[in-house]
């Protein structure tokens, strides 16, 4: 990836967590075509085979499924579970050291408004060489999230933090019908961490991404149902 940069796009790595806000984000960063995209970035937990994207859960094949869906490489950044905040910055220094001398001057995040999530990414990336980028920011959740359903963007809930949100939304699909159920205290976006979701369709897509639906598990206050790629190759 090293090279004679004179005269390119700005190389951009995506924070990658599977979901409908990451997804559109790269929809809109195609459409401005200020940077070349190099790939996506998804931080993973767990052992081996049971390792998977954090918070959303998501196994690694289907991971590795959808990035080729959607035409790009995905490098794992993996923690330890339990990760705490010193190892997880360690991980991602050396990530973020590596990203640098490939040649990568920017990272794309999909965060929305929460201003201290923001400042700690600005205050970790300073220095390195590397600038975020937060294609979404500002944007209003609610006209944003039917901006994605007008699109075409297709996303399943799969992730629910049960002190904020009922269990009976896990594994809907992420449409109007849903926006109209959530409670009046539950962003339309999921920004505070009532919901995550898997895309698998839509305008930043090749090709729709096939998928069935696991069995819910529960840890904690939280509820998952896992996604699986059908057809898919690791």
């Amino acid at each position: 990836m090293n090279g004679d940069m004179s005269g390119a796009r700005p190389r951009l790595l995506l924070s990658w967590s599977t979901g409908k806000d990451s997804a559109w984000a790269l929809h809109g960063l195609r459409r401005s075509g200020d940077f070349e995209i190099a790939g996506l970035m998804s931080t993973t937990t767990g052992e081996a085979d049971q390792s998977r994207v954090t918070i959303h859960g998501i196994g690694l094949t289907t991971l590795h499924a959808q990035a080729r869906a959607v035409g790009l490489p995905v490098t794992e950044v993996h923690l330890p579970d339990p990760c705490p905040n010193d190892a997880y910055e360690r991980a991602m220094s050396a990530f973020v050291a590596q990203a640098r001398a490939d040649g990568i001057t920017h990272i794309a995040f999909g965060d929305l408004f929460l201003e201290d999530v923001r400042r700690y990414r600005e205050e970790k990336l300073a220095g390195t060489g590397i600038t975020p980028v937060f294609p979404l920011w500002g944007k209003d959740t609610r006209a944003l999230s039917g901006e994605m359903i007008a699109a075409g963007l297709h996303a399943r809930i799969v992730s629910v933090d049960l002190q904020q949100l009922d269990e009976r939304f896990l594994g809907r699909e992420f449409d109007t019908a849903l926006l109209d159920d959530l409670p009046p205290s539950c962003d339309p976006c999921g920004e505070r961490g009532e919901f995550h979701s898997f895309c698998y369709a839509g305008p930043m897509f090749t090709a729709p991404l096939a998928i069935d639906m696991g069995a819910v598990r529960r840890k904690a206050h939280f509820a998952h149902v896992e996604p699986r790629a059908l057809d898919a190759v690791p």
